[in-house]
């Protein structure tokens, strides 16, 4: 939509459009729909149709269509261009200025249910608002980023297709959504992650499409530069293929919270639970790619052992707390053996911290989300020591690292090149902070969190502290996640063991 506001201004607009990422070239061709002419675009499967007030014609020898007309006070043009499912019959025109109503409408209504008015509000109400645009209404889904392959580290090769749901965002996403009043997205993502898993629990996979599709083959699109030369340019992500057991834990505890605040359970989500656990049983001892979706060899790593512990721990509570059936001794024994075997394997008193996976000595960030998750209090000598050795090691000011990347390849990771520090680790710190006891400290780190917010409030995954930017796919939900999170674990929001506020069952 262009107004003039004051005099005449000359203009020109140039419309240039390609598909399959830049690589195809469309026909393009006149049209017209309920007495409005337009401008259809095909090649292949893809079709859009082009609606306005001064349509473009075509400028031969430059495959683009242009424009040039005077704008005077008073005046409004508009264009819409909409997606075709049919290049023989364009969509319906639609209004611009009542299509812009009602998405303000829309967004007006949905942001005055967010049910926080503490510090930070601004930053808060906007990162919620971040996940509720990152979301698919149709299924409740929510996309990891809505970009693939913007640089962990600029020139390098750490570029990611993030557009997808992670299983592993699911209890963050429940906690997000649920503590500050977002109780319809919370149902709606929780309907998500049941059809997502649905199925055989040997197939489990750590991430789902955005109506749960499952293959999600990689390819790399070689005809693309990439940003600012950060090559390969991927669409598709391989690690949906991983086997990362921490996804169970994720799973489990994503649905024990959901029971805890009230959004039921049912005959065949608890089966499909219990059919998860007789997997688990069988394969809880083998090593995996972890967290960080490695393409190294597999570890026995700390967090995801950690997170075998939660699935088992929330099963137990399951049946203990809520009435479900289910073979609890057998759960509470290997509860127990995955807790002393992360206590025996996982602290090295050496290094004075748990490390990143067993019988190694580097750090990582996500053994930050030990006391978080119940495996040990925050003020245990083991969580403190972890929090100090990461402090040492691994943060950077107020930025933390998931762990250590060097100029050459990385021994865990197989990849080259030193990427940015992660935001949601820097959270976490916050939260472990917290739970250690150490609250003036957390404050403090978190306002200078949210003021790495851009101009409009938005987040990337990491942050170079170096240069002063972002880093990787953006905006990105795990940060968002995490920015909200520990406004609840600061500023009074419901624990992961609270029952809804509403008190039921």
């Amino acid at each position: 939509m262009l107004e003039g506001v004051a005099g005449q201004v000359e203009m020109s607009l140039r419309w240039v459009l390609r598909f399959a990422y830049g690589d195809s070239v469309p026909w393009v061709r006149r049209g017209e729909r309920d007495g409005q002419e337009c401008i259809v675009a095909l090649a292949g499967p893809s079709a859009v149709a082009l609606y306005g007030d001064r349509l473009p014609y075509r400028v031969h020898g430059k495959r683009a269509h242009e424009a040039e007309f005077t704008i005077s006070a008073g005046e409004r043009l508009s264009w819409v261009m909409e997606f075709a499912y049919s290049p023989d019959e364009p969509p319906a025109p639609v209004d611009a200025m009542a299509e812009v109503a009602r998405s303000e409408a829309f967004w007006l209504g949905w942001s005055s249910r967010i049910d926080y008015d503490g510090p930070h509000a601004e930053a808060v109400r906007r990162s919620l608002i971040t996940l509720k645009g990152l979301s698919y209404a149709p299924t409740g889904g929510i996309v990891a980023a809505p970009t693939t392959s913007l640089p962990e580290t600029f020139g390098g090769e750490r570029n990611w297709d993030y557009r997808y749901c992670w299983l592993r965002d699911a209890t963050f996403t429940l906690l997000a959504l649920d503590n500050f009043g977002c109780t319809d997205e919370a149902a709606a993502w929780r309907r998500w992650l049941l059809r997502a898993v649905a199925g055989d629990p040997a197939d489990l996979q750590i991430m789902y499409g955005l109506g749960g599709e499952r293959h999600l083959v990689e390819w790399e699109v070689d005809w693309l530069p990439g940003y600012r030369g950060a090559r390969p340019v991927r669409v598709g992500n391989a690690a949906y293929r991983q086997l990362q057991l921490d996804v169970y834990g994720e799973v489990m505890d994503a649905l024990h919270l959901a029971r805890e605040r009230g959004l039921g359970e049912t005959a065949d989500s608890w089966a499909m639970q219990r059919g998860m656990l007789r997997h688990l049983e069988k394969v809880w001892e083998q090593p995996d790619k972890g967290l960080w979706e490695v393409r190294g060899p597999d570890r026995h790593f700390t967090h995801s052992r950690v997170m075998l512990w939660v699935a088992f721990d929330r099963a137990v509570r399951a049946v203990e707390e809520h009435d479900l059936p289910g073979p609890v001794q057998r759960w509470r024994e290997l509860r127990e053996a995955v807790h002393a075997e992360v206590l025996a394997k996982g602290w090295n008193a050496s290094v004075g911290a748990f490390t990143q996976y067993y019988g190694g000595t580097e750090l990582d960030a996500a053994t930050l989300l030990i006391p978080a998750v119940g495996f040990l209090p925050g003020d245990d000598p083991r969580v403190l020591g972890t929090l100090d050795a990461i402090s040492r090691v691994l943060k950077h000011g107020d930025l933390v690292d998931r762990y250590e990347t060097g100029h050459g390849e990385s021994e865990v990771d197989g990849l080259v090149g030193v990427e940015g520090s992660f935001l949601a680790c820097s959270f976490w710190y916050v939260d472990a902070l917290a739970l250690a006891g150490r609250r003036e400290e957390a404050l403090a780190m978190y306002d200078r969190l949210v003021d790495l917010c851009n101009d409009v409030g938005l987040l990337a995954e990491e942050y170079d502290a170096g240069t002063g930017r972002m880093l990787g796919n953006f905006p990105q939900a795990f940060s968002h996640l995490a920015l909200v999170n520990s406004a609840a674990v600061l500023f009074g929001g419901h624990t992961r063991d609270e029952r809804h506020r509403s008190g039921a069952a």
